[in-house]
């Protein structure tokens, strides 16, 4: 099986290193070897710690991604264009595709759905939302016979520091921002992050999978932790509670729809979610069957995301070699309540209202 990745940097160098080192053990998982047939990267010149040769880079994106000898395209790149159009190229052509791209599937996920649909191919993106966490193959797969009513959790570990900081040592907003900045968890333009973006297109992916509907970011209600302030903190001491930023999706108990929102909210000190500290994640799924589930871990860095992107290329790899599709590929996210979204306006449960001095409770 021959792979092409679209990225080298941390989590892409990271991929390279796994691959080998696990060489034997991927073999004997998918049943033949898989290989390296190029790595797209922006620059040549760049130095990078892989154990590849040189002869394996190219700028050709897209003409890489089309190879009639590539089986599986791996994307850690990011961002929209032109990684939209790479891969819709590899669809087209008939090529499995691993994503970690959330901001692409989270505004134009129907779309890369669509495609790997119409050319049967698979579309995995377990990497996407939580890092190495394995989230999203319970919610496609192992509750595909159950109706989930509401999943809540933490997926930005860069809020999640900010606030556990400000918690435990009284530090304002932006002292503790500065912390997470020193110690990398924070990039250097955290707007992403602390207004809320990043966890809004997690949060849009894991509605897609919830509730088999079509969600896109601009659905998604936004609320960041900027206007959180150590006296909203100690306020919420107070209370017996902590101040957590959530990702809430749900099914309406009004009208049709779901609801998806992210924003501060209280959490009381008895609520596992409550004890999530620093830059780890953790998301709650109630299930009318199953009832709630927990899955907790480390939401970011190279070696989780990795860790995620290898684990569905593993799932792809023995579907081309067998001639099938997988049954529980991504791309099957099927449009059963293309419903009314609303904006956060009138939605059940709490949130962060600037107006209030402490926000109201949650979880």
């Amino acid at each position: 099986m021959k792979v092409a990745l679209l990225g080298c940097g941390v989590v892409g160098s990271e991929v390279v290193r796994l691959l080998r080192e696990q060489a034997d053990d991927l073999t004997a998982r998918v049943g033949e070897p898989l290989d390296l047939a190029g790595i797209a990267v922006r620059r040549l010149d760049r130095a990078r710690d892989v154990p590849v040769g040189p002869e394996l880079f190219t700028t050709d994106a897209a003409g890489l991604v089309t190879r009639d000898d590539v089986d599986i395209v791996v994307e850690v790149v990011g961002g929209i264009e032109p990684v939209r159009g790479w891969l819709l190229a590899a669809l087209g052509a008939g090529k499995s595709v691993v994503s970690a791209n959330k901001a692409l599937l989270a505004s134009d996920g129907s779309t890369l759905h669509d495609a790997a649909a119409a050319a049967g191919v698979d579309l995995y993106y377990e990497a996407a939302v939580a890092g190495a966490i394995p989230l999203l193959r319970p919610l496609r797969e192992s509750l595909a016979g159950d109706r989930v009513r509401r999943v809540l959790g933490i997926v930005n570990g860069t809020t999640n520091y900010i606030l556990t900081r400000m918690d435990e040592t009284g530090a304002s907003f932006t002292e503790a921002l500065e912390e997470a900045t020193a110690l990398g968890y924070a990039e250097a333009d955290p707007t992403a992050d602390i207004d809320g973006y990043d966890a809004a297109a997690k949060a849009a992916i894991l509605a897609q999978l919830a509730f088999h509907t079509r969600v896109t970011l601009g659905d998604v209600h936004r609320e960041g932790i900027g206007a959180v302030t150590a006296a909203d903190i100690a306020s919420a001491r107070a209370m017996g509670c902590t101040v957590k930023a959530l990702a809430i999706a749900e099914r309406s108990s009004e009208r049709p729809g779901v609801s998806v929102r992210v924003h501060p909210a209280m959490v009381p000190r008895s609520h596992p979610l409550a004890s999530v500290r620093e830059a780890f994640n953790a998301v709650f799924i109630e299930a009318e069957a199953a009832g709630q589930l927990m899955f907790y871990g480390r939401g970011a860095g190279g070696s989780p995301t990795a860790s995620a992107v290898l684990g569905a290329r593993v799932a792809v790899a023995p579907n081309p070699v067998a001639g099938r599709r997988g049954a529980g590929r991504s791309g099957a996210v099927a449009v059963q309540e293309r419903g009314r979204f609303r904006n956060g306006a009138g939605t059940r449960g709490p949130r962060w209202r600037r107006r209030r001095r402490t926000p109201r409770r949650s979880a």
